[in-house]
């Protein structure tokens, strides 16, 4: 089968395409004939770093799409033949969805519905459970995500042109949130208003606080935050009292500094989301929900719903990850042949 790995750390050249086995799945896993990857900016990221302690060489990509052609030991022989989404493929382990087939634990593997497309199953994983997760913290929340679940709160999405605020926008909205979000140009305005967003601020041009607030009287309940260094005073004064902050993301050396007395009148809480360490229950109930969110329609990708899709072939994964480094807007997939 055809695969690619990485050896080293490095830019996107150190990604090769070898030949290899097929694998055989052991006891509690199932083989998954990819369809589509899946990549994350934390794909690039990894890829920067060194191997994990005791690999040689790991395939990447946490997320795909595919079908399941085997099951090993203590696995329902009946899954064969399931389509299916994978989660955290890569995660401190050899085999990631870069690659004709992959194995993963049976719990890795969920039922993706026919009407659900490949390419939707292979975006799900890391941007729809980062988004559920910091959906979800907020104090006296609901903990979960199901229509009305969040009836009556109004949500703020930094960034709603990407992948993770693509899906905040469209699981806040399933759930019954007022859905707010600001972005950087018209055309990423265009792709936040496809999404579902209420209200969508271009914060170069307008004054955020000021049409936020002007929307949303009392504050906004939830910031689902990729910026937090950069917009941590925007947050503070448009959060409503008990609001949090979630936020998933940043670059290396930015740096988040909060004026005391500000948050500590609101009663403010700032929680960092990172997907793969989150509690195990906490990710069951999230898979539990963006499954859930899949079945109902509520979550889609392409264009028409704000996220567009760059797909590139497996022999051209360096291309995917210069793309998604240089910032392509969008969601970026790998066709597996």
């Amino acid at each position: 089968m055809k695969s690619v790995i990485r050896t080293a750390a490095g830019g996107p050249e150190v990604l090769q395409l070898v030949e290899r086995p097929v694998p055989e799945p052991g006891p509690g896993e199932v083989r998954v004939r990819v369809r589509v990857s899946g990549v994350n900016p934390t794909d690039w990221r990894s890829r920067r770093r060194p191997l994990p302690p005791g690999m040689d060489e790991q395939v990447p990509h946490q997320d795909g799409a595919g079908v399941i052609d085997a099951v090993g030991p203590r696995v329902d022989p009946g899954r064969v033949g399931e389509r299916v989404w994978i989660w955290e493929a890569a995660w401190e382990r050899p085999w990631g969805t870069a690659q004709q087939y992959t194995l993963v634990s049976d719990r890795h593997a969920v039922a993706l519905p026919d009407h659900a497309p490949f390419e939707l199953g292979a975006a799900l994983g890391v941007p729809a459970l980062t988004a559920h997760r910091a959906l979800t913290v907020r104090d006296g929340g609901p903990g979960r995500i199901a229509p009305s679940t969040l009836q009556g709160a109004t949500v703020l999405v930094a960034g709603g042109a990407g992948a993770v605020g693509n899906a905040a926008i469209q699981l806040a909205r399933w759930a019954g949130a007022r859905v707010i979000t600001t972005v950087s140009s018209p055309a990423k305005a265009a792709l936040a208003r496809a999404a579902g967003a209420h209200l969508v601020v271009d914060y170069r041009t307008q004054d955020a606080t000021a049409e936020i607030l002007a929307f949303a009287r009392e504050g906004v309940d939830i910031v689902v935050e990729v910026a937090p260094g950069a917009n941590a005073a925007l947050d503070i004064a448009v959060a409503a009292p008990g609001a949090v902050v979630a936020y998933y993301s940043g670059s290396e050396d930015e740096q988040l500094s909060v004026p005391v007395l500000s948050s500590l009148a609101a009663n403010l809480r700032w929680q960092s989301v990172y997907v793969y360490t989150v509690p195990p229950a906490v990710k069951q109930q999230a898979i539990t929900d963006v499954a859930a969110a899949v079945g109902a329609g509520a979550l889609r990708v392409g264009e028409e719903t704000g996220l567009p899709l760059h797909r590139f072939a497996l022999e051209h994964t360096s291309d995917a990850h210069a793309a998604l480094e240089r910032g392509v807007v969008g969601k970026v997939l790998l066709d597996i042949p």
